[in-house]
């Protein structure tokens, strides 16, 4: 208890608790969708995205996730428009626009002289690179993410199971995709400060896929998952700052565990029936 009360009195500590908490709770908002859509690679594609993003930003001395945001989006439009075309499917086009960004943020970093700059934050993130501009920010955009996907909760439900049906009862099913890849977007960078771009992609499975285990309606599988995502987060920061490791990796083996206790509970289910 001492220790969680001297972690908490440290001001990077609590920015970190904050935003982790929103971007957890977001996170699995929007991850039940994309599993249960087979989309779960584009959080991760969109990440890579990020990197590169952030990576000029920092070069040209831009604000990091003011300049991000638009370009991720962007990103996300243009990963449905190459689906819609049918020239390029599934994976091949999210791992096209991933590499290609990755080697791009990563080249611009190691040739540009004069940038201090430390990859590690960008891959797998730093909770001392979260300032109050960065907090600020995120409480707004959560909000407004959280607030877009209650509105447009019955709407997200149907495109979810069934697109073309959804489309024939006369859902704009293009508009309300662009919103969802919107939010997806905002999510995944608003993520990277805290997790960095190789880890932000498991705020948005394990919690789903821990929820799927055990439950299976849509609602309580999300309500799970928003309960699963912000307590690993949680606990894994708690167990980071005790043992000094780093923060994003110990929030994915906290949702790992999560995720083998609840795969345990669904085997015992199935053999006691």
């Amino acid at each position: 208890m001492n220790s969680i009360i001297e972690m908490f009195s440290y001001s990077f500590m609590m920015k970190a608790f904050i935003v982790g908490i929103l971007i957890s709770l977001c996170a699995s908002l929007i991850g039940v969708s994309l599993v249960l859509r087979k989309n779960s690679m584009i959080g991760d594609g969109l990440s890579h995205v990020g990197f590169g993003a952030f990576a000029i930003a920092t070069i040209f001395g831009f604000a990091p996730l003011e300049f991000a945001i638009p370009i991720v989006i962007i990103a996300s439009f243009f990963i449905l428009k190459l689906n819609d075309s049918g020239r390029i499917h599934g994976d091949a086009r999210i791992a096209l626009i991933s590499a290609s960004s990755l080697a791009i943020g990563t080249f611009a970093i190691s040739v540009t002289k004069g940038v201090n700059t430390d990859i590690n934050n960008y891959l797998f993130g730093s909770i001392l690179s979260i300032n109050d501009g960065d907090l600020f920010l995120s409480i707004i955009l959560s909000i407004v993410v959280i607030l877009l996907y209650v509105v447009s909760y019955n709407k997200i439900f149907a495109i979810t199971f069934d697109e073309k049906f959804a489309k024939s009862i006369g859902i704009n099913t293009n508009f309300y995709n662009i919103i969802f890849s919107s939010l997806c977007s905002i999510i995944v960078v608003l993520g990277m400060r805290l997790m960095g771009s190789f880890l932000i992609s498991s705020l948005i499975v394990f919690p789903t896929l821990s929820s799927m285990q055990v439950f299976k309606r849509f609602k309580s599988v999300v309500i799970s998952s928003i309960f699963i995502g912000v307590i690993s987060f949680i606990v894994g920061l708690i167990v980071s700052y005790n043992f000094e490791a780093p923060t994003g990796a110990t929030i994915v083996i906290t949702n790992l565990i999560v995720f083998i206790v609840f795969k345990i509970i669904q085997i015992l289910r199935v053999r006691r029936k």
